[in-house]
């Protein structure tokens, strides 16, 4: 082989490679825009919340503020629906918004729109590091099925499975140091203040979480798709079904004719 035939083989190689990390990462993009609900998702999730504060500091009329969140929020769920999106990404902020909405009306207090959010996300937080700590990171559990690998990840996939537990352990503390900052707002504070701070915490600690997940993601090794696998092995048994009832069917032909041959003469 000569050196200009080994050079030709490298470079094929290193777009080989280069292709598939673009893969990998065209992959894993898609599935956090799917488990997360992309830019959709975080605009929904925030523009309520600016909705309810914007009114209230205006006209600090609980009812007139909850009323319009929980209207937009209403209208942005029908306008998923219409566009056939995924139906969790379009009830869930309906839902969320519901509740803060109930909570501000029946206490008269503006500040307890945010109560359900913000006790939802210390929990979520305290979910990610537990179920890390215990060796089942919750992103794992998240994304597993939507990678098709399901539970691969744990015992034949240690690469993925460091990156889901490094992951899942950045989700715990920056929704912890997001709780850190809201609860004693929500306690000390009045509610403008935790309006505003809640909305400007909306979006930048979800993009840099989703960021940290993306990078583990896209140097661990490539998601084991047990599905393929599932298929190969039904596939590979109605062959051999198939084979042995072609060598069965092969061997009574053989036979038949024998059977059926004439005696000779004594």
């Amino acid at each position: 082989m000569t050196f200009r035939d080994r050079e030709t083989d490298d470079q094929e190689a290193g777009r080989g490679a280069g292709s598939d990390d673009a893969q990998a990462r065209t992959v894993t993009e898609a599935a956090l825009f799917e488990a997360f609900g992309g830019v959709r998702g975080m605009v929904e999730t925030t523009v309520p919340g600016l909705v309810f504060i914007a009114i209230y500091t205006v006209n600090r009329d609980i009812h007139l503020s909850a009323i319009a969140a929980l209207g937009l929020s209403l209208v942005l769920g029908i306008a998923r629906l219409a566009r056939k999106d995924t139906l969790k990404h379009a009830f869930s902020g309906v839902f969320g918004v519901a509740i803060g909405a109930v909570f501000a009306m029946m206490s008269g207090d503006a500040k307890n729109f945010y109560l359900p959010g913000m006790l939802y996300t210390l929990g979520l937080a305290v979910a990610y590091i537990v179920t890390s700590v215990v060796g089942y990171p919750l992103l794992g559990l998240i994304l597993g099925p939507i990678f098709k690998e399901n539970l691969s990840w744990r015992h034949r996939n240690p690469g993925r499975r460091r990156a889901y537990t490094k992951a899942s352990y950045a989700w715990g503390l920056i929704l912890l140091a997001k709780s850190a900052i809201l609860f004693p707002l929500y306690w000390w504070g009045d509610a403008t203040q935790l309006g505003w701070v809640k909305v400007v915490l909306g979006i930048p600690p979800f993009l840099l979480a989703v960021y940290l997940t993306w990078v583990f993601l896209a140097k661990a090794p490539p998601p084991i798709d047990v599905f393929a696998e599932m298929e190969a092995e039904e596939q590979a048994e109605r062959e051999a079904e198939e084979a042995g009832g072609r060598l069965a069917q092969d061997a009574v032909d053989a036979v038949a004719p024998r059977a059926g041959e004439a005696r000779p003469p004594r």
